[in-house]
């Protein structure tokens, strides 16, 4: 009896197809953003003019465009600014989406447990939601790389033991909506279990908010990355990233702007595609923004 209960496709807006068909501006130029530094990190063993570790004092503080071997100049250390920056494309991007790998696991289950069940489990993970949401995010990621040994796996873990509480309130929101829907209510009445209803009628129905928060999540990881390796607690020597390539260009803003500029315009122009790609996904994805 159970095979009659269908689950109902989520609803395409025709806003969304219209999208599709027609992506506008704003989107187009995310996309390239996105795409720009998502490729150059998954080339870049084979794209990286010089090894961004080597040291070669001699050729320290070359600016950019002034000798062709290092088109982007070199920094303090003699190392390619340019190789540099596609290495630490490739740790940045990385630590981004791990952390919303794990942030987006743990919210996920736990928005769909606490909006789904109700109740004491309701309250408990609700409970912790707001413990959390209470701490600065920033201090409370602080005091625990304060404690534990600064590194690339300990970052996406912190990263994304911080984050999870953004998927659990708004998944918990739509699924407290979407459990007192007919087709839900249905399946109950015919013995379908709890743990399937969860996957096949109610996980499909929350995805699109789903797929929006992870993406501008990335956004948000990557700078909060950034911002850890500027001040000494994020990725660790011999590692690149971005948020590193600043601190290396802190002492040197005055008469090497390079160090610091070229870095800080790859944040700026991958978060800022992101923000837009995600901004166009919430369009296109969300049934309430149809027309």
């Amino acid at each position: 009896m159970t095979d009659f209960i269908q689950l109902p496709r989520v609803r395409k807006p025709a806003r969304a197809k219209k999208l599709l068909r027609n992506i506008p501006v704003p989107a187009m130029i995310g996309l390239v953003l996105v795409i720009i530094p998502a490729l150059v990190a998954i080339f870049a063993p084979w794209i990286m003019p010089h090894d961004p570790t080597v040291i070669d004092p001699s050729k320290a503080l070359i600016a950019p465009f002034a000798d062709a071997a290092y088109p982007l100049g070199t920094d303090n250390l003699g190392r390619d600014m340019l190789s540099r920056l596609i290495e630490g494309s490739r740790i940045s991007l990385l630590v981004g989406v791990l952390g919303v790998v794990l942030a987006g696991s743990i919210g996920l289950v736990a928005g769909l447990a606490a909006g789904y069940y109700g109740g004491i489990v309701d309250a408990l993970i609700m409970r912790l939601v707001d413990a959390l949401l209470a701490i600065p995010g920033i201090l409370l990621i602080l005091v625990i790389l304060g404690v534990v040994k600064p590194g690339l796996g300990t970052l996406v873990i912190v990263l994304g033991l911080t984050n999870w509480v953004i998927y659990a309130r708004q998944i918990r929101a739509e699924v407290l909506e979407i459990r007192e829907r007919l087709f839900v209510e249905a399946a109950k009445n015919v013995g379908v279990s709890h743990t399937r209803i969860l996957i096949r009628h109610i996980t499909p129905n929350v995805m699109p908010t789903f797929i929006v928060l992870s993406t501008l999540s990335v956004a948000t990881i990557i700078i909060t990355e950034s911002s850890l390796s500027f001040l000494g607690l994020g990725v660790q020597p011999p590692n690149v990233s971005w948020g590193l390539m600043l601190t290396t260009g802190r002492d040197y803003i005055t008469n090497a702007w390079w160090l610091s500029t070229l870095p800080g315009l790859a944040i700026t122009g991958t978060v800022l595609g992101i923000l837009l790609l995600g901004d166009w996904l919430r369009d296109a994805l969300d049934p309430r923004l149809a027309v």
